[in-house]
């Protein structure tokens, strides 16, 4: 996965990762999502450049490729984070009080859902369900589920991470 917001994919043609993968898959359809999955994993996200390679290699339209990556909310089209930040906004989540967690992290960070801090560190995304309502409010980091959050829990992790990337 690249390491900052620059791309890291060589954006002339295909990079040695992508002479890999499409040695290691036959050029077939049905070779599509789990493809990508190994790009959104490798780069992480999935380049346009990389999109078009794809799709001249799978012989289907780059429209095709960019509907996959749009439709499914596991791709991205932009570089993520190192810690992907989710906050659920489900109803029950709501009720207790995730809105004010997501206000402080999008305060703390200096960015919205959707976005990735400058130094590549964190992206914030609103999500509907974690299926943790028993938990509410929660928020997930890299898939990890914080039950029963608030701020203070919050504020908690995110300083255990700065300084762990910052002991590194």
């Amino acid at each position: 996965m690249c390491e900052n917001k620059n791309c890291c994919c060589e954006n002339n043609g295909k990079d040695a990762f992508l002479e890999e993968l499409f040695s290691v898959y036959k050029p077939e359809k049905d070779n599509l999502i789990q493809m990508l999955n190994e790009i959104q994993e490798h780069y992480g996200y999935v380049p346009k450049n990389v999109q078009q390679e794809l799709s001249e290699f799978l012989s289907i339209p780059l429209a095709e490729v960019y509907g996959v990556v749009t439709f499914y909310s596991r791709f991205s089209l932009e570089p993520q984070g190192k810690y992907k930040i989710s906050v659920c906004l489900g109803t029950a989540c709501y009720v207790k009080g995730s809105q004010k967690i997501m206000d402080r992290l999008t305060d703390r960070l200096k960015i919205g859902p959707g976005q990735t801090t400058q130094d590549g560190l964190f992206t914030i995304e609103e999500t509907r369900c974690v299926g943790a309502c028993g938990l509410a409010p929660v928020f997930t980091i890299n898939n990890e589920v914080y039950g029963k959050a608030t701020v203070q829990k919050l504020d908690k992790v995110l300083d255990e991470l700065i300084q762990a990337e910052n002991n590194n």
